[in-house]
């Protein structure tokens, strides 16, 4: 299929506190200003508001059905959410295409916004794909250290340096949950012989549920609870497989303690030590339930 600059398409899709619940159950994130209606109601979200990497998944829906299409590969996605995504509330996600490079990926503009207000934006970004047929080379070489950045030492018991790892391993079923939860159907993720043909050994991790790991360690473990996901970059070094040990990991790289805000180094390593995904988080810690000093729960990186 060709694809042509200013290609664009779009679906409509509302979601409900059900769907919240389910994606912290899946991704491990029970972050209360998604789950919890109470702590919610009492931060300056005023409720319950949608997880970033939910409102991601149902945007590899559309990757997988409209642009590109079954079988595509996402190799980056960047991510801010300006405004919360609450139940109950019909909202856009439209994909556009910006460029078509030489290489044959697209680079895409993806935004989500409320039905009944295009100026409320959820999400916006960009994403660069492979459609199917494209077969990108993927890398194998290992995390490199972190590198922390200008800024203020420290922040609700945060200090730069401040690290997280948690492993995982995905099961069939949680790659069947996701594609309920989310509506994507993109066959690398359920067909073993779809995703040989596309340069895999099986059927691979999608996308969001990698980048649900990190959504879990902010919300829950560093900053913590009550951490509000601003920003995220990510950039897909090889593919990861279910039943694969992973480990993700979290770094503070830099605190801003006039806008209250955390960026975090975020990277995914296989069992054999290749690095699957890289990226960066900036994270708002206003409504952090815990701001007592975290020296004893958080190691500082050599």
């Amino acid at each position: 299929m060709n694809f042509n600059v200013g290609d664009t398409a779009s679906f409509r899709r509302i979601l409900t506190q059900e769907d919240f619940n389910r994606f912290a159950a899946l991704s491990w994130d029970d972050n209360p200003i998604h789950c919890d209606p109470v702590f919610a109601a009492k931060s300056h979200f005023g409720g319950t508001v949608s997880h970033g990497m939910l409102l991601y998944s149902v945007l590899s829906k559309g990757l997988s059905e409209l642009i590109p299409g079954p079988g595509a590969i996402q190799l980056e996605q960047e991510m801010m959410h300006p405004n919360g995504t609450y139940t109950g509330e019909e909202c856009v996600w439209t994909i556009t295409v910006k460029a078509v490079n030489p290489d044959g990926t697209l680079e895409l503009t993806t935004v989500i916004s409320k039905a009944s207000d295009p100026a409320n934006i959820k999400h916006q970004g960009r994403a660069r794909v492979a459609p199917y047929g494209v077969k990108p080379e993927f890398t194998n070489t290992p995390a490199t250290p972190a590198i922390q950045q200008e800024g203020d030492d420290y922040l609700y018991g945060l200090r730069p340096g401040m690290f997280k790892e948690k492993k995982r391993i995905f099961s069939a079923a949680d790659l069947a949950e996701y594609g309920n939860l989310s509506g994507d159907r993109n066959p690398i993720f359920r067909e073993k012989e779809f995703a040989q043909d596309a340069g895999f050994k099986e059927v691979i991790v999608p996308w969001p549920l990698l980048a649900g790991m990190f959504s879990d360690m902010l919300g829950t473990d560093l900053p913590g609870r009550g951490t509000g996901w601003m920003k995220q970059k990510l950039i897909y070094k090889s593919a990861a497989y279910p039943g694969e040990e992973l480990t993700a990991r979290v770094e503070i790289i830099r605190l801003r303690a006039d806008k209250e805000l955390v960026n975090l180094r975020s990277t995914i390593v296989g069992a054999d030590g290749r690095l699957i995904c890289d990226g960066e988080s900036l994270v708002l810690v206003r409504n952090l339930e815990n701001k007592d000093d975290k020296s004893a729960q958080f190691p500082l990186a050599a």
